[in-house]
């Protein structure tokens, strides 16, 4: 199968906190980027908004995009109110009608709209709604606990912190050192970006522990490190749910905490500050306590996103998180991922003993 070339809608959000699945996919597959839709940014490149990505350009219509000869559309945000906008129903529709693929992370299924599914159906194009789960899921038994390779989960202070992009350099990194590692995507944009995984969010509750245990089995086959994406935070009102479920459904070996230095409060790069977030000494308790209910991990190591901070004031944070916890920290974006690969690598020869004496 050719891999899809996206024109990527981001209309009125594309940013470096707003436009997430954009950002990845770019940041990840540029090769496969024909362009990106946002009135707000046309005319200048994607380098230009994001710091990185090159010369993609910004383009302000669905007519531009579709010039540039895209296979598919991907809509890469979700639109303020989480419901499709009528503009934007019309430019997929255009999109499908110039011979585009539709692919959409939005909990709104396209399926489920009778005009673009009949006029998919008529032009013989596919609508690929990310987010729509398998029907089979099992509930968790545990069966996580006993996969041969080393489980990894990284949890975090607040959604939005880098733990996909953290397992993602990470996965890179630990490969080219020989060691074999799969990155197990639980959400839309990871697996938009490796073409497999659950969106654990879309799950029915029951059944999210079970899908995080279902994917931590499929990502072990031929396989001596797995790196689970993880969701959410342990203490967001809003998502500790899906946390908990990759948490105890994953069974990981161990822990890797993810946090935006800069960040204060949960949910504050969009909504209005309302809970601050503790010092992550803290969060090494909780996220230790909570995931020994059912499996011991440990916390080995801190990634930080220093996207939005001056080269001396994010190594200054690396330092003080590192101080801290007393655990190896740092931006593996940013900066160079040893020190999290290597805690990685010393973390599998100690479970590779642990588990030889038992």
């Amino acid at each position: 199968m050719t891999a899809p070339r996206f024109l990527i809608v981001a209309d009125g959000d594309f940013g470096p906190m707003t436009s997430k699945t954009a950002n990845s996919i770019i940041r990840y597959h540029p090769e496969r980027t024909a362009a990106v839709l946002d009135r707000q940014h046309a005319g200048r490149t994607v380098q230009e908004v994001l710091g990185f990505g090159g010369a993609i350009p910004i383009v302000g219509s669905m007519r531009e995009g579709l010039a540039l000869g895209p296979s598919s559309v991907l809509i890469g945000i979700a639109p303020k109110g989480g419901q499709l906008p009528a503009e934007w129903r019309a430019w997929l529709g255009e999109a499908l009608d110039a011979g585009c693929d539709i692919w959409n992370g939005l909990h709104n299924f396209l399926s489920d709209d009778p005009t673009l599914a009949a006029k998919a159906r008529a032009r013989g194009r596919a609508l690929h709604d990310l987010r729509q789960p398998p029907a089979d899921l099992p509930i968790a038994s545990g069966l996580a606990k006993a996969v041969d390779p080393l489980v990894v989960l990284t949890v975090g202070t607040d959604c939005n912190v880098g733990k996909m992009t953290a397992q993602l350099q990470l996965t890179r990194t630990l490969n080219e050192r020989g060691i074999r590692t799969r990155f197990v995507p639980t959400g839309q944009t990871g697996i938009m970006i490796e073409g497999w995984g659950i969106a654990v969010d879309a799950v029915v509750a029951d059944f999210i522990a079970g899908a995080a245990e279902w994917l931590t089995l499929e990502g072990s086959k031929q396989a001596d490190v797995v790196l689970v994406e993880g969701q959410g935070s342990i203490n967001h009102p809003g998502y500790s749910g899906v946390t908990l479920g990759l948490l105890h459904g994953s069974c990981p070996d161990a822990l890797i905490l993810c946090h935006q230095s800069s960040r204060q409060y949960i949910g504050d790069y969009r909504e209005a500050a309302w809970l601050r977030i503790p010092p992550l000494a803290d969060y090494v308790r909780l996220y230790e306590s909570v995931a020994a209910a059912v499996h011991p991990t440990r916390v080995i190591g801190i990634s930080l996103n220093t996207y939005d901070l001056s080269d001396v004031e994010a190594r200054r944070m690396c330092d003080r998180a590192q101080q801290d916890t007393g655990l190896p920290t740092t931006d593996p974006v940013r900066f160079d991922s040893a020190p999290l690969v290597n805690a990685i690598a010393d973390e599998r020869t100690r479970y590779l003993r642990t588990r030889k004496a038992q």
